[in-house]
C-alpha cells in the first residue's frame, strides 16, 4: 500500500542511534536531545490565505534531525504499514536537514 501525507506532514523512519564513534569512542546511553530520521514520504506543502502554495524543503531520502520526543511516537503521531512503525510529524518541527 503506498501512501502520502497530506499538507505539510513528513513520514519519517527512525534511524538507530550510534554506539560508538568512527575513532571507538563509546557514546553513553543517555537518551539525547534530538534523533536523526530519514523521509520515507513528503506532502505537497501548504496554502497561504492568499491561495500560493508555500513548497516543501524536505525531499525523499533526507536525513532528518527532530526533537527525540516526537520520534517516540508517544505522542500519538506513529502509524504502522506492513508492520513497519514510521512517525508522521510536521515540516516546521525538523531541526536540520543534511546536505550531504
Amino acid at each position: 500500500m503506498k501512501m502520502k501525507p497530506m499538507g505539510d506532514h513528513l513520514l519519517l523512519k527512525r534511524k538507530q542511534d550510534e554506539t560508538k564513534t568512527k575513532s571507538g569512542i563509546i557514546i553513553s546511553a543517555n537518551e539525547s536531545e534530538y534523533g536523526y530520521a530519514e523521509v520515507i514520504a513528503v506532502g505537497p506543502g501548504i496554502f497561504t490565505q492568499t491561495g500560493d502554495r508555500i513548497s516543501m524543503t524536505c525531499k525523499i531520502g533526507d536525513t532528518v534531525l527532530t526533537p527525540t520526543r516526537l520520534l517516540s511516537g508517544k505522542n500519538g503521531n506513529e502509524v504502522t504499514f506492513e508492520d513497519e512503525r514510521y512517525i508522521l510529524v510536521r515540516e516546521s518541527e525538523i531541526v536540520m536537514v543534511s546536505t550531504k
